[in-house]
């Protein structure tokens, strides 16, 4: 995966506020024993703290930035994005929000943007309190996607995913996908207080898959709001194959086997490893949002 080393990069679609201060300091949600039993429940790539059951009573503010904000510092070109990880990620969500910008408009509709927010540890937000061991998530709350980047390391360490750019991207891609379920109205629909292989929380998830495989399929052909030109120059099929490693290490029955020793498909909230491979692949093959129907 490579990006143009001459792009620019637009750090305004990323927060960055690791390093930072919860207000108060009472936000200690997830942590520990109650974080293992969410890794184990695969509540991994999924929507705000609240939907998880995760929030904390405390209404505080978000994490204040402290005043040394990496990626706006660091954060300048494609060059950048080619050598550092917190880089790749604000080249990642420039690219995925290009190009739904733009499907959006031709489609005759409008994207509203949506920043990603990078912390530490901890981070407060409109769906509520939540530590890193909740993992990657999207708040319709305040229409903010949260990234701790340590996951990746988690990603590969504990999941036992291929890693690599690709599969990074594919979370944060994945996640934009609840974004744009949350603007067509569908991200809702996971909310019956239902789980299990067949429930709606299972359907959303795999259609986030599916729209991040739409956006992988026009990577390499949208063209960047600056340049005009691909902010994405290449992914290989090696970095489609990390992505497809990475769908697998976190589907549900693989979370299940390999942390409860057992899979339990009446409690699966995200799918298993081959319905996500299989709808990240459909939308990768497709190009097409309208063929992520996974309620169909």
């Amino acid at each position: 995966m490579q990006f143009d080393d001459d792009a620019g990069l637009d750090t305004s679609e990323v927060q960055d506020v690791r390093g930072s201060r919860i207000p108060g300091g009472r936000a200690t949600v997830g942590g520990g024993v109650v974080g293992v039993i969410a890794l184990i429940l695969g509540l991994l790539f999924g929507v705000g703290p609240d939907q998880l059951g995760l929030s904390s009573d405390d209404t505080e503010p978000e994490a204040v930035s402290s005043s040394a904000a990496q990626v706006q510092e660091s954060c300048r070109t494609g060059r950048d994005a080619n050598s550092r990880d917190d880089c790749r990620t604000v080249a990642v969500v420039n690219s995925v929000q290009d190009f739904w910008r733009q499907e959006f408009r031709r489609r005759g509709g409008g994207y509203g943007a949506a920043p990603t927010v990078l912390f530490s540890q901890r981070v407060s937000t409109a769906c509520g309190a939540a530590t890193s061991a909740v993992g990657p998530f999207y708040c319709p709350g305040d229409r903010k996607v949260y990234l701790d980047l340590g996951f990746f390391d988690e990603l590969r360490t504990k999941f036992g995913s291929s890693g690599g750019p690709f599969a990074q991207a594919y979370v944060v891609a994945h996640e934009y996908g609840h974004h744009v379920q949350n603007q067509l109205g569908t991200l809702g629909r996971s909310q019956d207080g239902r789980q299990g292989a067949d429930s709606n929380a299972v359907k959303v998830e795999l259609q986030a898959d599916c729209y991040a495989g739409v956006w992988a399929h026009h990577a390499t052909t949208t063209p960047d709001g600056s340049t005009g030109r691909p902010l994405i120059t290449e992914l290989t099929r090696a970095d489609i194959r990390d992505g497809l490693d990475a769908t697998a290490a976190v589907g549900d029955d693989r979370i299940q086997e390999r942390f409860q020793g057992r899979v339990t498909p009446e409690s699966w909230t995200h799918g298993s490893s081959a319905q996500r491979q299989q709808w990240f692949s459909t939308g990768f093959r497709s190009g097409d949002m309208g063929q992520c129907d996974t309620f169909a």
